[in-house]
């Protein structure tokens, strides 16, 4: 057991966040924190790094592990630049070069068994820390998270607020801790970057804990889900989807019991009414009693199951044509895309794009917000259009949510009004709050709402999915998907853009692409390219003859491959005993993913095979 808290609970003044939970982390799980918005996730990632503590717990952990949580403290000196930053983690690296090399010189004229065996040792250590590849992945990771390579060099104070917090978490990334805690990672970065982060977490050689809205980076990562709800935990198996379906059985087993039990409750009481006042049948209504005092009553667990129920309805049907842009130049002060393209009515368009492409510019160049830098846009007949982005859910001015939406529409009664704020759960008093002290998710739903009211037909919609918990982002899909007006929208969110979208606009080399896909289709076109580029670049090292060696480099290229084939052979022996192993046979994705891990490892033990006998006829 790598870390274990039991009997946890926090408070903040009356207000528990989480009481008696317990919580453990076994070997290197990738596991997934769930719940609604504050529920207590991020108190609890803090309380495990030791940033908060808990009110009362019996915490264990293994000694000298490292846990690692991004923290807005991590970058403190704004003098170094963001590579000497980032060396200072690979210091035990270079000081185990600088022993490497001093050997390397002694086997000049002293090539014992004694030196080549320390060298050998000195090496695995050196590879075990990739040392081999430090820079690459130091400048990899850098590159990942949007940052050019040249601002390696930049120094930190020359960053803004949110771009320090990035290059803390490139640096939490390198730093490899024993235990990475993760808040929203992918918050901020876009697919290309979260398809990345997810790759680098699923193959992290450690412990993993990540809170995160986004339902595919949660598939893709975990193996193990911990909800927390109403101040309580409970551990799941498997993914973010195996954990859906095994809550809704549990509660469908639990109801099934309750009701069960309830329906025998129900057959002794009326027993027990009928004898317990006859003489000869007493002692049976008594013991009936009893029987029913020792019963341990099943009891049905309580699930928050609430979310906002809305239906979005035009107001026209508007023309077949919905918009036109004819070379649409968007930018601020320089062109950031070219757009020519065309949209037809009830079409679904989700844009993608990296960071910085001009997918949220274009939207508001489209609603007038910025002024085109050139070419031309023209909507069809009748088209009414609804806007939302995060700047129209940013709130001012004390108004409460009820004069907010009826200020905008003060023509409704008041019921109506009400009616259409419980819609987006505000009820009771509620819709009394002031709007400045509203949460994220509360803004965004009060913005959803007035949004409704405009019975648009033509919806532009910039991330709307942020600031919405899972619960939320589910409700605002099945609004949509039944909305019979067209949609064009700007989303990180895979599962929203899967559910919602059937064609997408891709932002990518001052142009913006019409691809009449969707996201599946689109992602499956995509890796099948990746693939056919990997197998060219395979040929081409193939073809590639390899670089001469000293005899004493081949020597030492020579053991270290006989070791990995050693290594790999062991491990796959290790992999094919877990064939057995009660939770392999027993769950037939974790089967089928350890058998593929098994061929990847047989791959592997070939192609040093290969490269073995290659270096072996070069002695």
């Amino acid at each position: 057991m790598l870390y274990q808290v039991s009997k946890a609970s926090k408070s903040f003044g009356a207000d528990v966040v989480f009481e008696d939970v317990t919580f453990e982390i076994r070997g290197t799980e990738k596991i997934a924190l769930v719940g609604r918005n504050g529920c207590g996730k991020t108190t609890f990632l803090r309380c495990i790094s030791g940033e908060e503590s808990f009110d009362k717990a019996a915490v264990s952990r293994q000694n000298g592990i490292t846990v690692g949580y991004l923290s807005q403290r991590v970058l403190e000196h704004d003098e170094r630049t963001v590579e000497e930053e980032l060396r200072l983690l690979y210091e035990p690296v270079f000081a185990l070069q600088k022993r490497m090399n001093e050997l390397e010189e002694k086997m000049l004229s002293d090539a014992s068994d004694a030196v080549l065996s320390q060298y050998a040792d000195l090496q695995e250590q050196f590879e075990q820390m990739n040392g081999y590849n430090w820079e690459a992945e130091m400048k990899t990771v850098f590159t990942r998270f949007g940052f050019p390579l040249e601002e390696l060099r930049k120094k930190i104070g020359e960053f803004s607020g949110g771009q320090k917090t990035r290059i803390a978490f490139v640096k939490l990334l390198l730093s490899k801790p024993d235990i990475l805690l993760l808040d929203e990672p992918t918050n901020h970065l876009d697919l290309e970057a979260i398809e990345w982060l997810e790759g680098y977490v699923r193959n992290y050689p450690k412990a993993v804990v990540a809170v995160s809205h986004d339902r595919m980076f949660l598939d893709r990562i975990s193996d193990v889900v911990y909800e927390m709800e109403y101040g309580r935990m409970k551990r799941y198996s498997g993914n973010y989807t195996n954990y859906t379906v095994q809550k809704a059985n549990d509660l469908e087993r639990q109801q099934a019991a309750y009701q069960r039990q309830q329906k025998d409750i129900e057959r002794l009481e009326a027993l027990i009414e009928k004898f317990r006042y006859k003489k000869n049948k007493a002692a049976f209504a008594q013991s009936k009693i009893k029987y029913l005092e020792r019963m341990d009553r099943v009891e049905v667990s309580q699930a928050d199951t609430r979310s906002f129920k809305a239906r979005f309805t035009p107001r026209l049907k508007g023309g077949e044509r919905v918009l036109q842009t004819e070379h649409l130049q968007v930018g601020y002060d320089h062109v950031l895309a070219d757009v020519t393209m065309e949209i037809r009515r009830g079409q679904r368009i989700a844009i993608l794009g990296a960071n910085g492409t001009g997918k949220s510019t274009f939207v508001k160049t489209l609603m007038g917000i910025l002024e085109p830098l050139g070419g031309s846009y023209l909507y069809g007949h009748q088209i009414e259009t609804g806007y939302f982005d995060q700047q129209l859910a940013q709130f001012t001015g004390g108004k409460t949510v009820l004069e907010e939406l009826w200020d905008a529409y003060p023509d409704l009664d008041r019921t109506t009004v009400r009616s259409v704020l419980g819609q987006f759960l505000f009820s009771a008093d509620d819709v009394f709050k002031t709007t400045d002290v509203l949460s994220g998710g509360e803004a965004v739903r009060l913005s959803l709402a007035k949004l409704l009211l405009q019975h648009a037909n033509f919806l532009i919609l910039d991330e709307p999915t942020n600031h919405l918990d899972i619960p939320g982002k589910e409700a605002l899909e099945d609004s949509l998907r039944d909305y019979a007006g067209t949609l064009l929208f700007v989303s990180h969110d895979r599962y929203f853009i899967s559910r919602l979208a059937d064609s997408l606009l891709v932002f990518e080399d001052g142009g913006a692409k019409f691809i009449p896909l969707t996201y599946a289709e689109y992602t499956e076109q995509n890796a099948a390219v990746e693939q056919t580029r990997k197998e060219e670049k395979e040929m081409q090292r193939a073809q590639t003859p390899p670089r001469a060696l000293s005899p004493e480099s081949l020597r030492r290229e020579i053991a270290r491959t006989e070791k990995a084939i050693t290594d790999k052979e062991a491990e796959i022996e290790e992999m094919k005993a877990l064939r057995y192993e009660p939770e392999y046979y027993h769950d037939y994705r974790k089967m089928a993913e350890l058998e593929d891990r098994i061929d990847d490892l047989q791959n592997e033990v070939e192609k040093l095979m290969e490269t073995w006998e290659k270096l072996s006829e070069s002695v």
